[in-house]
């Protein structure tokens, strides 16, 4: 009795430390990085607006919701098709989708770290042991052995490398969360704007073969003047360069056409060969004039490249706590239980007391001397704990700076469009008046193509200035993040977001 008395004090002081270190883990603690004490992209107060060019303002709505199929804000079903497409097929997001479900898988395989672990085992051996091994002078024997038994062994995590295992497969689950949502963003925003360069080069592929035709009919006059020997040889020389020059530039904007189609059926899942792709009227996309500006501190809170930075910074840090982990002892509790008889003829002593075997214990390992492995080896997390946080540093900077060019960029695009369309417009006008010149005899017809191609080339900077515009769009939704967590939930089976 007095041994008992004297147990079972010691027995519970011993569970009370044992289940208060298990409450501990070894490691840093991590503490999200804080958002960049800024209220700005730029240094100088960013317009409420863009100048109005061709008719259109866009105004920054500081602080607006940021839909998560923003691409619809442009107006068009066919864009909105060719987007649901590539998000349906496009491999690379299938691809990503398939690594985060392992990520996800794995991050489900290490909570098994928290759980005993239970084995079953059944032998049947027969062999002949040698007198050395018996340490006997007498000859070996032969025999045979039956065995049939379990084992328990359960890890208490009393200093946290499981835990911060765990902790650091959850972070890895959600970085590669955050990388598949960056690959939708990507993929969508190239979608668009290939559409809207396709489009853009089509319009000027049809502008410049109009223009061709202009010039050879301007040629033919030339010519016709020349053998009437009104002017000089030197003008059709002009005229001829001139076509052979623009003839050249039709060239690469077919070929960058051709570029546009192959990617589009690229970014679909599609071969190029087997691809059917609609035309697509640049004038058939709306432009968004309500453009949502997020303030900087929601910014690092929602693109998912800095949160899978983010991320990989917190699985670093759970590194550390593993590696400081292994520096402490292990212990477990272990336990087997099972039965054993000479052979298969006598499984009946399997159940015998006589036939009966176990075991039950703690144990534990103390790393006393492992060379420099453990020590550096924390070294070396802590290092690239380090790495992962100047990594975050760099992603957080160019977030920021790819925000900042695109409010100048699309308030640059606006004058540049507005310049554009002026100078079309003079170039329009100059047209009308020369035609009403020479229907009253004032001017030539060769003044009239001259003032044509002029209003040609315009309405190629003009189209070059439009699609610039749209596209400058596309990159700052996605510089903001493309609004994936404002997404509603997901739709059912087949239905179409």
């Amino acid at each position: 009795m007095n041994r008992l008395r004297i147990f079972f004090p010691r027995g519970a002081a011993l569970g009370l430390v044992l289940t208060w270190l298990a409450g501990c883990a070894v490691g840093p603690d991590f503490v999200r990085p804080p958002a960049p004490d800024t209220d700005r992209y730029v240094p100088e107060p960013p317009p409420r607006a863009t100048i109005t060019a061709d008719g259109q303002a866009q105004l920054f709505v500081t602080g607006a919701a940021i839909a998560a199929d923003w691409w619809r804000l442009f107006g068009s079903t066919q864009l909105n098709a060719v987007v649901w497409t590539a998000i349906t097929n496009n491999p690379t997001l299938q691809a990503s989708e398939a690594s985060l479900r392992a990520s996800q898988d794995n991050l489900r395989a290490g909570y098994g770290l928290f759980f005993p672990h239970l084995e079953g085992n059944l032998a049947a051996v027969r062999q002949r042991t040698a007198v050395a091994q018996q340490g006997m002078a007498s000859g070996g024997r032969i025999f045979s052995l039956v065995t049939v038994g379990g084992s328990v062994n359960y890890a208490l995590d009393v200093f946290g490398g499981n835990r911060r295992t765990v902790e650091g497969l959850r972070a890895q689950a959600d970085s590669q969360r955050y990388e598949s949502q960056a690959v939708c963003l990507t993929l969508t925003a190239n979608v668009v704007n290939t559409c809207v360069a396709r489009a853009a080069y089509a319009a000027q592929v049809a502008a410049t073969e109009q223009l061709l035709v202009l010039e050879r009919e301007q040629l033919r006059l030339t010519e016709a003047q020349v053998r009437a020997g009104v002017t000089p040889y030197s003008a059709v020389l002009s005229l001829r360069g001139l076509l052979a020059a623009n003839k050249a530039a039709l060239a690469p904007l077919k070929q960058a056409l051709n570029r546009t189609e192959h990617l589009l059926s690229t970014l679909q899942g599609r071969l190029p060969a087997q691809a059917t792709l609609s035309p697509l009227d640049l004038g058939g996309f709306l432009l968004p004039t309500n453009l949502p500006v997020s303030v900087p501190s929601e910014l690092v809170r929602q693109r998912p490249d800095i949160l899978s930075a983010e991320a990989l910074l917190h699985v670093a840090s759970a590194k550390i706590g593993v590696a400081t982990a292994a520096m402490y002892p292990s212990i477990s509790v272990s336990g087997e239980y099972g039965g054993a008889s000479a052979g298969l003829s006598h499984l009946s002593a399997l159940t015998a007391a006589s036939g009966q075997f176990w075991s039950l214990g703690p144990s534990a390992t103390v790393p006393l001397f492992q060379g420099t492995s453990l020590w550096y080896g924390r070294r070396a997390a802590q290092d690239a704990y380090r790495q992962a946080a100047a990594n975050y540093r760099a992603t957080v900077l160019a977030a920021f700076a790819q925000v900042a060019d695109v409010l100048n960029g699309l308030t640059h695009d606006a004058e540049a469009l507005q310049a554009q369309v002026e100078a079309r417009a003079a170039a329009r006008e100059n047209l009308a008046l020369l035609q009403v010149n020479y229907r009253i005899g004032l001017v030539t017809y060769l003044d009239v193509l001259s003032a044509d191609i002029q209003f040609q080339n315009a309405s190629l900077g003009y189209l070059q200035a439009v699609a610039q515009r749209h596209q400058d769009t596309v990159a700052l939704f996605t510089a903001l993040g493309g609004g994936w967590w404002n997404a509603p939930p997901p739709a059912p089976q087949g239905a179409r977001p």
